[in-house]
Order: structure tokens, then sequence, then C-alpha cells
């Protein structure tokens, strides 16, 4: 039953739409068992097998929540974007039950300020936040991009040319374009910690932190 994942290392997912669905197949790899629930009934047919349970349940009703043991999970994600009623009505049971960390999908900064007002813990704007990161990829050199808060990212790039061949140590990256390399790896090789004696490649790859503005300058250096 349901109600047995509380005890394992689980996580509700409620409305397995694109992201919903996205995000529980992504924690079944990783071996986080996952309890998936939607209204829809050919959404719960397609991912029958693909999740531990998927059931088709309306969350914005305490009594089903419960019957599926919801309020004995610590984790649970709200999914649901397009029903903006279905989103905060479910949201809030969550909140209610009590030690449960609660994520939550906002389509909209309206959206998104209600689920704040209502006390969620982690508030997430899929789409925006894709849209960020893809122009940031589009913009310039970046291969890949995270960005974390108060402006600050890591940034997966190539070595500017100027820094080939020197150990990082004698290198004026840090003082002149204040961002640190994190990580390395050579062609064909796999990831490994930067230190002060590392000598940059041409062909590496390299992750670089810092200020966003300071990742994307160093990134587009040749």
């Amino acid at each position: 039953m349901p109600q047995s994942l509380a005890d394992a290392d689980s996580v509700v997912v409620i409305g397995l739409g694109r992201f919903g669905r996205s995000l529980a197949l992504e924690l079944m790899k990783s071996g986080i068992e996952v309890l998936g629930i939607d209204a829809r009934e050919d959404v719960v047919q397609a991912l029958d097998g693909h999740l531990t349970h998927v059931v088709r349940a309306d969350s914005t009703k305490d009594e089903a929540l419960r019957q599926l043991g919801v309020p004995e999970y610590d984790r649970a994600v709200v999914g649901i974007g397009s029903h903006l009623e279905s989103s905060i009505l479910t949201t809030s049971l969550l909140l209610r039950y009590g030690g449960i960390e609660v994520w939550a999908k906002a389509i909209s900064d309206e959206h998104g300020q209600i689920l704040d007002q209502l006390g969620v813990p982690h508030v997430v704007y899929p789409e925006h936040d894709m849209g960020k990161r893809v122009a940031h990829l589009v913009r310039g050199s970046v291969q890949d991009y995270v960005e974390f808060e108060d402006g600050f990212a890591m940034v997966k790039t190539t070595p500017p040319a100027r820094y080939v061949g020197t150990p990082i140590a004698q290198t004026d990256i840090r003082s002149r374009h204040r961002v640190t390399v994190v990580a390395r790896r050579p062609q064909g090789r796999s990831w490994s910690y930067a230190s002060n004696d590392t000598c940059l490649e041409a062909d590496d790859t390299i992750i670089v932190a810092g200020q966003v503005k300071d990742a994307e300058a160093f990134s587009r250096m040749r």
C-alpha cells in the first residue's frame, strides 16, 4: 500500500504533468521511492509501472490524501500549475498536516506570491528558471549554467588561452576576474577538483564559480 512508503526514502509528487512526471521519474532513477498522485486516469495509466505507486485521486480533498497516508510523509512536491485553485488547496492541506517539507510549482509571479503567503518553504518556477538558464547558454560560450541565490553561479566552460599551461596559483584568475576554478575535466577523462597546482589545458572543460556577470565574462574570454 502507498502508506508504507512513508517509512522509506520516499517523496509524494502531486500533479504528474510535464514537470511532475519528469521530476518523479528522475527521483526514481536516483533510488528514491515515489508516490505519484494525479486526477487524470490517462496520466496514471501511462505511469503505472514506472513509479513505486501511482494513484488517481483528488488532491484537494483531505480524506483522499489521508487514505493514501500522505500526512505521514516528510517530503512532498506539488507539480500542479495550470489549475491555480487545485494548487493552492492541495498545498494548503500539505502545510496543515505539519512536518512535511513542501516544494510547490508556480507558473506566474502572482501564483508564487500566493504560495509564499501560504508559507511554502520552496516555491519553484520551472519555466522561468529554465528560460533564464537557456538564455545564458545561448548568449555565449557557457556550456552549462546553475544560478544560486544573490546572483552567484557555477558555469561550465573552457579555459581562456592565456591561462593554459600555468598553475592556477600563479595566475590572476581570482584577483582579476573574481571567479574560482572549482573543477576540471581533461578531454576523455573524468572530473577532478582543481587545486592551486592544477595546470589547465586547452581541451579541458572547467567549472568556475562567482557572481553571474563575472563568471559569464570569464567564459567569453578566448
